[in-house]
């Protein structure tokens, strides 16, 4: 027989990832989270659609007007319409339940296929608008039939304003729910997909108002390098967008902490434990879109015994995960300490 003794299991007789779950947090959070997900898919597909028949009708336009300001357009729509599919995986994937090969689960692959779609936005859409810009500015191509340009970038205009207002409206909800401003929730959330479709959303108003300027002064003026400068700003504008999107994932990926606010008080809360006497390391980690690793070394009282301490490590918990129900996982390190100097100061400045 072997020597080795088996893995010792807690009282429920669980072992391994089962005995790593969290304790149940209140209902009507949990109830908000899968809510949440429902509405950032909602956002995703309604805005997917959009895009694939805004793009198809950009790019008989284009084609049959000539117009480089158009066909950028069309770039712009059929490179969000992709970036939506990439950001639909992306949920889809993150949501994933944890396991033994994955213990913290699968929320960094989000992040993952967010930053593919940014990509694809940077290269097929940006790209291909400056592209085009650039060599209607040097060949001078004739942007031919304007109306059906102006037709199909006002019915662009309903469609992207029917897609924003719905990002824009969960942005607004979720902004309000954390007591914090829409721009600044944009800042610090580590929903990218709802983030990208904000964003894109918004990028592809501009662009068809910059469309519709550079067609303007061309039938104006009759000088073509209005639109090929249009279709170079329709460019730049995705360079910009697709640069903050991808900066926002990386920082997710490499094991960005949580916003300052949030890190201060949970270092708070754990301070506030009446078996604590300091907290002088807290660590954090966005695991996924809405869910945080939360780790720290405790001192506690010498006093107190080890079963003071589990329970006390299970208040914690329950405490924090009754204020942030986006906390995944607590892990607390009794460790010596001295007397009030608590890691307060750390966190992510965003």
């Amino acid at each position: 027989m072997s020597s080795e003794e088996p893995p010792r299991p807690g009282e429920d007789g669980r072992v391994g990832l089962a005995a790593a779950e969290p304790l149940p947090a209140p209902a009507e959070p949990n109830a908000q989270n899968k809510d949440d997900d429902s509405e950032s898919v909602g956002t995703v597909v309604v805005a997917g659609l959009a895009n694939l028949v805004i793009a198809a009708a950009k790019l008989v336009a284009g084609l049959l007007s000539g117009s480089a300001a158009m066909l950028s357009e069309a770039a712009h729509s059929i490179a969000d319409t992709v970036t939506e599919v990439f950001l639909y995986v992306a949920l889809r994937r993150g949501n994933k339940p944890a396991d033994e090969e994955h213990p913290f689960g699968y929320g960094k692959e989000s992040f993952v296929w967010a930053f593919i779609a940014a990509l694809f936005t940077f290269i097929g859409g940006a790209g291909f608008s400056i592209y085009h810009g650039v060599t209607t500015i040097i060949k001078g191509e004739d942007s031919g039939e304007y109306w059906l340009s102006y037709v199909v970038l006002a019915v662009a205009f309903v469609a992207e304003g029917t897609s924003f207002l719905r990002a824009r409206r969960q942005v607004a909800g979720e902004s309000a729910r954390w007591g914090v401003s829409q721009l600044r929730f944009l800042r610090v959330t580590s929903d990218t997909t709802v983030k990208a479709v904000y964003f894109e959303d918004s990028a592809a108003l501009i662009g068809v108002l910059l469309a519709a300027a550079g067609l303007g002064l061309a039938q104006v003026t009759g000088s073509e390098v209005w639109d090929g400068v249009a279709s170079i700003a329709i460019g730049a504008l995705l360079l910009v967008v697709a640069g903050i999107l991808a900066h926002s994932n990386i920082s997710l990926l490499v094991g960005r902490a949580v916003p300052r606010r949030m890190h201060r008080q949970i270092a708070d809360e754990l301070a506030g434990l009446d078996v604590v006497t300091a907290v002088p390391t807290l660590l954090t980690m966005q695991l996924g879109p809405g869910d945080v690793l939360v780790a720290a070394k405790v001192d506690f009282d010498d006093e107190i015994t080890g079963a003071d301490v589990e329970q006390a490590s299970d208040e914690a918990e329950r405490r924090l995960r009754g204020i942030y129900p986006s906390i995944r996982y607590v892990f607390l390190d009794p460790t010596r300490g001295t007397a009030g100097r608590n890691h307060r100061d750390g966190g992510a400045d965003v």
